[in-house]
C-alpha cells in the first residue's frame, strides 16, 4: 500500500475526544487531525513525538487531515489508522504472502454474514474448497516484548469470534488475522489483564477450529504492507 499523496508530518500535542489529535507543523502551525482508531490506543501515543497524516481531497469533511502513523521515543513506527488493517490483509493475501490463505479464487470484503448481524472483513472463496472467513484485527498495543490484543474491552471483538465459531461449525473455515501495525511486535496474544473475556472467547475459538493468524507490517511514511509472519501465543 503506498501513501498517496505522500504523508506530511508534524509533532503530537494532544489526543482528545477520541477522535481528534492536535499537532504542531514545523513552521509552529497547530492543525486538528481526524484519529480513525476506535480503541484506546494505550501505549500508541506520544505527545512530543512525530506523527505522519494524510490529507483528503473531499470538501465534505469536517477534518480533512488522517493521523497515520506515530513515532515511539525508541524510533518504533505505529500504524494509528485501523482502517488499513483490511486493506493490507488483502493486499497481502493477493500478494501470495500469506501461504495459509492461498489457493482461493475470489477474494470479497465486508460480506454480511452471520446470526449476529455482522460483516465479515474477508471472504475467500474457491471451487472444491469450504468458503473461508477471515476476521481482520489490528494489533498495535506492545508491552515489555510483546503484543496484545484488545487495547480495551471490546464486546466486538467478542460477538465477531462467536460468528467465526459459528462458520466453522456449519463447514467452513474461520480465521483470526492479526494485522500487526507496530514495527516493535514479534509476538501477539491475547490481553488477558484488559478482556479477560475476550482471552477466554478466544481459546474457545480456537479449540472449535477457528485458526489464528498474526503478520507483521513493515510501516514508513511511503507506505505500509504485511511481510513476515509473528508467533501467536494462545
Amino acid at each position: 500500500m503506498q501513501f498517496a499523496p505522500p504523508l506530511e508530518s508534524g509533532i503530537l500535542l494532544r489526543r482528545y475526544k477520541r477522535f481528534l489529535a492536535d499537532i504542531r507543523l514545523a513552521d509552529g502551525t497547530e492543525l486538528t487531525l481526524h484519529c480513525p482508531n476506535t480503541g484506546s490506543m494505550k501505549n500508541c501515543q506520544f505527545p512530543g513525538e512525530r506523527v505522519w497524516f494524510s490529507t483528503s481531497d473531499n470538501p465534505k469533511r469536517k477534518y480533512a487531515h488522517t493521523w497515520e502513523l506515530m513515532q515511539t521515543p525508541s524510533g518504533e513506527l505505529i500504524g494509528i489508522n485501523t482502517g488499513r488493517a483490511n486493506a493490507l490483509a488483502a493486499e497481502a493475501i493477493e500478494a501470495g504472502v500469506i501461504p495459509e490463505l492461498q489457493g482461493y479464487e475470489r477474494l470479497r470484503r465486508e460480506v454480511k454474514y452471520g446470526d449476529e448481524n455482522s460483516r465479515i472483513d474477508i471472504l475467500l472463496s474457491g471451487q472444491g474448497k469450504p468458503d473461508c472467513y477471515v476476521e481482520v484485527k489490528s494489533c498495535t498495543l506492545l508491552e515489555g516484548d510483546r503484543g496484545y490484543f484488545p487495547d480495551a474491552v471490546t464486546s466486538r471483538g467478542q460477538k465477531h469470534l462467536r460468528e467465526l465459531m459459528q462458520m466453522v461449525a456449519r463447514g467452513h473455515r474461520a480465521v483470526l488475522l492479526f494485522a500487526v501495525q507496530h514495527t516493535g511486535i514479534d509476538t501477539v496474544q491475547a490481553a488477558t489483564h484488559i478482556d479477560p473475556d475476550y482471552t477466554l472467547l478466544m481459546a474457545q475459538a480456537v479449540k472449535a477450529g477457528v485458526e489464528v493468524l498474526a503478520y507483521k507490517a513493515i510501516l514508513s511514511p511511503s507506505g505500509a504492507s504485511l511481510t513476515e509472519a509473528c508467533r501467536v501465543f494462545i
